[in-house]
């Protein structure tokens, strides 16, 4: 399983408020019932397939040009680990394990 974090940025909107754009994005990953996520005030992590996640951030960067943006830029980072099972929470908690130490 990877963990994708995704930060959809519309340009040249008529307002600096973007979070219509951020709403519609959203709303395109909560129609994929069985993702867990987790959005941040900077982007949102997501758990899946590979391919899943890929498919997802394509329909979740055009739901900003459906909102109006005449231009987008999206960022994707992908965490793909192969050697054991990841989590988003199970990546905090290794953090948050050696904190207390």
């Amino acid at each position: 399983m990877a963990i994708l974090e995704i930060s959809v940025m519309p340009l040249g909107t008529a307002t600096p408020s973007l979070s219509k754009y951020v709403a519609g994005a959203m709303k395109v990953l909560q129609a994929e019932k069985d993702l867990k996520y987790e959005m941040t005030s900077m982007g949102t992590n997501i758990e899946g397939d590979l391919e899943r996640l890929f498919d997802l951030a394509r329909r979740m960067h055009l739901s900003a040009f459906a909102a109006g943006a005449p231009r987008v830029v999206t960022t994707l980072k992908i965490d793909d680990r192969r050697d054991q099972a990841a989590t988003i929470q199970s990546k905090i908690a290794s953090v948050k394990r050696k904190l207390e130490k």
